[in-house]
């Protein structure tokens, strides 16, 4: 066959260029090995990556059905450039890293939610980094399921991916190559040996498949939270079939009961900004809570608490507003710390905390950095119990299904006010960026008729997420 013998000159190449070597190495996942593929050379070498690309496009790809090749960073982006110029099959960039301005997207290129896209890398051990760039493309709504590589190690990185629903086409095995390298006098029978046993004997860790929080219903995620918050706000969405929060950023405490009264059956969280209100009492208080507990939705005090922990807990139970006594929830900065976390929780008197952590915000050049959300992601991860969720825009912001991604910044039509407030409509936040509960404030209670308009935008929302957990995202 000519493709075998392709195959065998190819191999020798590797092997006369030092992508492969023989003796003492550490593999990228940790493991010790007598074999080690060091495929960044062949970049030197036009002739060899030309011969990859071949037989990778003849073998592999031929004939398949996909709208996007994405090679996985970095060694395999230019074999993936090539494979991309010889099947006219549209090239996209998978970054390692965000950028930290301007779109900030993980994945460069143009396409459509829906689209296929055929991952090519050069070597898998684990398959983590494969599997790393699938779920980045499949956060944007891309289907990937094939991955074509030029070497398996055959250490367990096709079944890690096939757990991940990603099947493996490669050029070699780690044992067809050896046999081949054999068979042409590169190594001896015993250096075969050697790797053959050390093949049978040691195998990368299995990737268990983690659960996708956004294709899970809101039912089974209340099943699975820790929060008494988060647990009662996913079941009034199930229950509902909203996930709509009015953010009423009004100053009479009798227009905000008014659009209350209207549109309450219709939404599963009110936010408040109590400091606003001119004529606040504590009857304005009660009023809020009965129509909470009529119309079964939550109240948020959006008050971003960012202090010292002694003062935040000064300003949740005291003052005219004592927050503790009747919100639900509240919205915290993580800039203070941990402390601040510990501060809310420690307060007496308080049946159950509701805190939302301040991730990302939707205002246009505000100053948070990929390490701020970071930092802010671990603070909850030891906290998890005490938090309801995460205020963000992103839904690889965090993983746990327990917790709830808060929104704000949607309106049916995308568009930016005089402030620098981003607005994004209501398909993209739910199936791009991944909210559970969206915010939706001036495009429902500045409209003509508020209990029109509410009907619209928890249709919009709710139809999405159906989408969303359904995995039909085209």
């Amino acid at each position: 066959m000519e493709s075998q013998h392709e195959l065998e000159e190819l191999a020798i190449k590797l092997y006369n260029i030092d992508a492969i070597k023989f003796g003492d190495f550490i593999t990228k996942t940790g493991l010790k090995t007598p074999v080690y593929f060091d495929l960044r050379v062949i970049v030197s070498y036009p002739d060899v990556m030309e011969l990859i690309s071949t037989l990778l496009h003849v073998t592999a790809i031929k004939g398949k059905d996909f709208d996007h090749l994405c090679g996985v960073p970095y060694t395999a982006l230019p074999i993936a450039t090539l494979l991309s110029v010889q099947v006219k099959k549209s090239m996209l960039l998978r970054r390692k890293e965000a950028k930290s301005y301007g779109t900030k997207k993980m994945i460069e290129g143009h396409y459509k939610v829906g689209e296929t896209c055929l991952i090519i890398e050069d070597v898998i051990t684990s398959g983590s980094s494969v599997l790393e760039t699938t779920q980045d493309l499949r956060k944007e709504g891309l289907k990937v399921n094939e991955a074509v590589i030029i070497l398996d190690r055959e250490q367990g990185g096709s079944e890690n991916l096939a757990r991940h629903e990603v099947q493996v086409k490669s050029l070699f095995t780690m044992t067809n190559l050896i046999e081949i390298l054999v068979k042409h006098n590169k190594i001896n029978i015993d250096t075969a040996n050697n790797v053959h046993s050390y093949i049978k004997e040691t195998h990368a860790p299995k990737i268990v498949k983690t659960q996708d929080r956004v294709l899970l219903s809101y039912e089974k995620r209340a099943e699975l939270a820790s929060n008494a918050v988060a647990k009662r706000l996913l079941t009034i969405m199930a229950t509902k079939k909203t996930n709509l929060c009015l953010s009423v950023d009004l100053t009479s405490a009798s227009n905000i009961l008014d659009v209350l009264e209207k549109v309450g059956e219709h939404i599963c969280l009110v936010k408040t900004h109590v400091d606003i209100i001119e004529d606040f009492t504590t009857d304005f208080i009660s009023s809020l809570k009965s129509l909470a507990k009529r119309f079964n939705f939550l109240i948020l005090e959006d008050r971003k608490y960012a202090d010292i922990g002694n003062t935040v807990a000064l300003q949740y139970l005291k003052g005219i507003y004592k927050v503790a006594e009747w919100a639900d929830c509240v919205t915290v900065h993580s800039l203070p710390g941990e402390g601040i976390i510990k501060a809310i929780a420690s307060c007496n008197g308080v049946n159950s905390q509701g805190i939302f952590l301040i991730a990302e915000m939707s205002s246009e050049g505000n100053l948070i950095t990929g390490d701020y959300i970071n930092e802010t992601v671990k603070i909850a991860e030891k906290y998890s119990s005490l938090l309801t969720g995460f205020v963000c825009q992103n839904r690889d912001t965090f993983k746990n299904p327990g917790l709830i991604q808060l929104t704000p910044g949607v309106q049916l039509e995308s568009s930016k006010d005089n402030f620098g407030q981003i607005y994004n409509t209501p398909e993209k936040v739910m199936l791009e960026k991944g909210a559970d509960v969206v915010v939706v404030g001036r495009g429902i209670i500045a409209a003509k008729s508020p209990e029109t308009e509410v009907i619209k935008y928890k249709e919009a929302l709710w139809k999405n997420y159906m989408k969303r957990v359904s995995g039909k995202m085209e």
